[in-house]
């Protein structure tokens, strides 16, 4: 039987982690602050190490790049406890690049990285219908698929080279992001035109406009609830590796390159622990009106 670790138990990780255990897994968990792990029936480690050596399959869900290095290959680092044949899954949202260096260093110690982020926000992480995109070895991934399907209701292996899955990833951002922008533009004209907000999206989210953001983040829009399921800060984060590679490939941006804007311009306001459906709140600066009044 497979010993499992995870470790960060932010907004996504948190749920992912209690659907692990729900589905009767043991499990090892490690976070910077362990207050996190309290509702947690699990075995706490008390740095990554120890949580390395106590698992043959370590998930690993934290910010950015960096925080991966840190927690990866960190002096006390989950690497360093780790043994050949171990698994490392890495479902946070990361470089692509950094990725492929990563999973080179990982290999030179006999462990096989994964780099599978996911999509769906807390709500998928907490009733385990995320999305995840993965890429590395499909062999690896059919070892770890089981185990995944705790938090997911969607698996894809798009390819055998690693940061595959970031790149998707990438791609997911880039319609996530430009739906919110689109649900906020649609939703203020409605608003301008004296239309009824609930019934104007009832009316049109079971069309061809119809979208994830804007029937999940539209009602909340509308109730002014900026509770995140994503927040503006990660969202940014993950912009500005969307940008990074576009910029490395060559490929035009001008639409994430107006929403990253735009969340600066709120991030500036100190609202960066907010939704990314409070993208609307800068169109409402533009134009003299807001949602509800």
């Amino acid at each position: 039987m497979s010993r499992l670790g995870f470790i960060g138990l932010g907004i996504m990780g948190h749920g992912m982690a209690i659907n692990l255990l729900a589905s009767g897994n043991a499990l090892t968990v490690w976070n910077r602050t362990p207050e996190k792990a309290v509702d947690l029936v699990c075995d706490l480690a008390l740095n990554p190490h120890d949580l390395g050596e106590a698992s043959d399959i370590v998930f690993v869900c934290v910010s950015d790049t960096p925080d991966v290095e840190e927690v990866v290959f960190g002096d006390l680092g989950v690497i360093h406890g780790m043994t050949e044949g171990d698994i490392l899954v890495d479902h946070s949202t990361i470089s692509p690049g950094a990725t492929r260096d990563f999973a080179i260093r990982a290999a030179e110690l006999g462990v096989t990285w994964l780099d599978a982020p996911v999509s769906g926000g807390s709500e998928g992480a907490e009733n385990g219908t995320l999305a995840v995109m993965v890429g590395g070895p499909k062999p690896t991934l059919e070892q770890v698929l089981p185990f995944m399907e705790a938090y997911s209701k969607s698996i894809v292996h798009v390819g055998e080279e690693p940061g595959s899955g970031q790149m998707a990833k990438a791609v997911n951002q880039v319609l996530v992001v430009l739906n919110q922008l689109a649900a906020s533009e649609a939703l203020l004209l409605a608003q301008g035109a004296g239309l009824d907000l609930r019934a104007t999206l009832a009316a049109v989210e079971g069309g061809a406009a119809g979208s994830w953001m804007l029937s999940n983040r539209g009602p909340q829009m509308i109730e002014r609830d900026w509770k995140p399921g994503f927040t503006i800060d990660l969202q940014q984060k993950d912009l500005r590796l969307v940008l990074e590679a576009a910029d490395e490939l060559g490929v035009p941006m001008p639409g994430v390159s107006l929403v990253f804007q735009l969340y600066r311009a709120l991030q500036a306001q100190d609202l960066g622990s907010e939704g990314n459906h409070a993208l609307v709140k800068a169109l409402e600066k533009l134009a003299g009106i807001q949602l509800g009044d």
